[in-house]
């Protein structure tokens, strides 16, 4: 099965413009998110995809050169559309969808995620439909069928904006598998949203000498320096899809 990871990133963020391309530890953090998932033995290539608007062209200008990291471009809203134009683009059997503002993403578990996908019979295998991990080092992966069909019959503009929405709200139309920690550490906030949250992730790269570092190390460091956590705590998870789902009902209500 070949398995690609998928990692969508956009120059015009709300809350933190032009966060994918801000220095971590001497690289921008869409490298760091690449170099971390490239870690995942079992996944076959990592691209980047992002939009075809002119600003998120200093995206595609950071994966070329000598980074050499494969970019697609489709579309800015339809960010479903975008990963499945791409999933075709690549051939992919199935894709792991990452997000590019996780530079803290453990390798160890996006293997983990994939490996529960690839030796069982799901649709679709997250670690957020029961938060158990930071927020930050979400790792989700589906079949190409499952895409292909969330693609075509998803219609709410939440569904077309969170690419894997569509499928996790139709249980009974797809196979679900969830990977839970033995303990629940998702009020935990390794994200970036804000400009707290990117201070975070900095502490705690300036406290390795390189990126290979896991969940269980950050939790260590975090354990002799507590007062880090009280730097970026604040936004809920997941707010932007709770932002898209209130868009959803206004547009309701106008057709009524």
């Amino acid at each position: 099965m070949k398995t690609v990871a998928l990692i969508q990133a956009r120059m015009s963020s709300n809350r933190l413009p032009g966060k994918v391309l801000m220095d971590i530890a001497g690289q921008p953090m869409l490298l760091r998110v690449t170099e971390r998932v490239k870690k995942a033995k079992s996944i076959y290539c990592v691209a980047v995809i992002t939009s075809t608007h002119e600003s998120d062209d200093a995206i595609e200008l950071c994966c070329g050169g000598k980074n050499n990291i494969p970019c697609f471009r489709g579309n800015l809203y339809d960010v479903l559309d975008r990963y499945y134009q791409a999933a075709r683009y690549y051939n992919a059997d199935a894709i792991v969808r990452i997000t590019a503002d996780c530079p803290l993403l453990d390798p160890g578990i996006v293997e983990r995620v994939v490996q529960t996908f690839l030796r069982n019979s799901y649709d679709y295998v997250s670690n957020t439909l029961e938060c158990t991990y930071p927020d930050g080092l979400d790792t989700e992966i589906l079949a190409f069928a499952a895409l292909d069909k969330a693609w075509k019959e998803a219609r709410l503009r939440s569904e077309r904006e969170h690419v894997t929405a569509y499928i996790y709200n139709h249980p009974e139309l797809f196979r679900l598998g969830n990977v839970r920690h033995d303990k629940d550490l998702s009020i935990l906030r390794w994200t970036v949203d804000t400009r707290s949250d990117l201070e975070f992730v900095r502490a705690v790269y300036n406290n390795f000498p390189n990126d290979d570092f896991s969940m269980e190390e950050i939790l260590r460091y975090l354990a002799e320096y507590p007062e880090l956590t009280a730097l970026n705590a604040g936004p809920q998870r997941n707010e932007g899809y709770q932002k898209s789902l209130k868009e959803d009902r206004l547009i309701d209500q106008e057709k009524d």
